[in-house]
Formats: structure tokens, C-alpha cells, sequence
């Protein structure tokens, strides 16, 4: 068995003396793992640093074996994003969600979309809202999506400002007045409209967060990634300043 792909590095442990598990979230093949010989030698130690983009090709004698990488690095911006604890902090929670996809599984639009943000980490006023666009991809991706297209009570597709925590639908400004202190706010660029504001930012990521904690990691009886509390903290605190 052997496939080659592009992939961005989300995970590597030390195997043995020299090698490495490396996971990869891979453009045609979803989540995988393989074996790296050598993935801990002074040449390959820079490449294999989650956020790089690499080539890769996969070997196997079969399809259900771990297997062996052979790497190229492709993108290397591990070490521009570890410098700064911000951007650490938006990547380490983009690998960490990344592992909650089911093992050799393409999700094609979900792999785009983060290479889109890691791509964007020289522009933090744009990367984090990308973040929560990413996170409403991979709860749609894990059958849990938003409906952010008509109001839940009404039906309008006009004035949609709010969503409900049961459903996760939108709801209108008119319809949802009377419950505003128990819904979520519908960030404008959720919307479809144009600008960024640190609030609305902050707001998406309380609303993703929600539904991925009610979802995902409750049933799962894990704990939401600390890397995703820091990135909040710190968006708070550039709000603040």
C-alpha cells in the first residue's frame, strides 16, 4: 500500500532512539499516522513541528498497519508561530481539535480551511475569526453544524442576531427579544457582514465553543484543549488594551 499527499504536521511523539510518530491531517486521506525513521535527527526535528506543511508518502504492507512517512517540508511555519504565545496558542488548539477527526477519514473543505488559517497567522486582526470559522466547519464535518440561515421561529432570513443554545439555529432580533439573556450572539461576520471587531470574535468562539463542549467533549468525557482557554484569555486581553 503507498499513497503521497500534502499534510500539516498536528502531532509528533518520540519512537525509540531516533524515530518519530508523526500524525498528519492530510489534504486526500484525513488523520493519519506513520512511522518516521530518523524523525528525531537534527534534519528532520525542524520539519517535523506541528503548523509546517509537508509532502507526504505513505508505505504500508497493509491498509490497517501504522506504516512509514517519508516527509518533504513544504511550508515551514512552526517557528514564526512558536515565537509569539498568541499565535502558539491559535495553532495548539487548531491541532488539538484536528484530533478529534476519525483516523484515514478525507475531510477535504475542513483541511483547506486550516491551512487557511495557519496561512493567515501573520495577521492577527484576521487568523482567530478564521479560527471560529474553522471550528463551525468541523462541527458540521462531525454532524453537529449550526443552522445560521433563517430565523428558528419565524423562518426570515432578515435581522438574524442571535442563537439558540438548544437548537443551535438562528433567531431573529423580533423573535428572540423576549429570551435575549438566554441566547448566544450571532457575530456579524457570521452574518455575512463586513469588519472584524475583537468582541465579535470573542463571541464566536464562546458560541463554537458551547457546541463543541455540549457535543464533543462531554460525551467524550474529555476536557476542551487548555491551548483554546489561552487564546481566549488573550483575545480578552487585546480587547482590554
Amino acid at each position: 500500500m503507498e499513497w503521497r499527499d500534502e499534510g500539516v504536521v498536528i502531532g509528533v511523539r518520540a519512537h525509540g532512539e531516533t524515530s518519530a510518530i508523526v500524525e498528519l491531517f492530510t489534504a486526500e486521506h484525513g488523520r493519519c499516522l506513520g512511522m518516521v525513521r530518523g524523525g528525531r535527527s537534527r534534519l528532520l526535528r525542524p520539519v517535523l513541528q506541528p503548523g509546517n506543511l509537508v509532502m507526504a508518502t505513505w508505505r504500508a504492507r497493509l491498509e490497517e498497519h501504522l506504516g512509514a512517512f517519508q516527509v518533504e517540508a513544504l511550508s515551514l511555519k512552526a517557528g514564526f508561530i512558536l515565537a509569539d504565545a498568541f499565535r502558539l496558542a491559535g495553532m495548539s488548539s487548531l491541532m488539538a481539535l484536528t484530533q478529534l477527526l476519525p483516523e484515514r477519514e478525507p475531510h477535504q473543505k475542513l483541511y483547506d480551511a486550516a491551512h487557511i488559517v495557519l496561512s493567515s497567522m501573520e495577521n492577527d486582526d484576521v487568523w482567530p475569526a478564521l479560527l471560529v470559522r474553522w471550528e463551525m466547519g468541523l462541527l458540521d464535518e462531525l454532524g453537529f453544524g449550526l443552522d445560521l440561515s433563517k430565523c428558528a421561529s419565524t423562518g426570515t432570513t432578515h435581522d438574524l442576531i442571535y442563537v439558540s443554545p438548544r437548537t443551535g439555529k438562528a433567531v431573529s432580533r423580533d423573535a428572540g427579544k423576549p429570551y435575549h439573556d438566554k441566547l448566544f450572539g450571532l457575530p456579524a461576520f457570521l452574518r455575512g457582514a463586513e469588519g472584524l471587531s475583537t468582541a465579535d470574535i470573542l463571541a464566536g468562539f464562546k458560541l463554537t465553543g458551547y457546541f463543541l463542549e455540549r457535543h464533543i467533549f462531554q460525551p467524550r468525557a474529555v476536557a476542551m484543549p487548555q491551548a483554546r482557554a489561552w487564546l481566549y484569555e488573550g483575545l480578552t486581553a487585546r480587547m482590554a488594551a
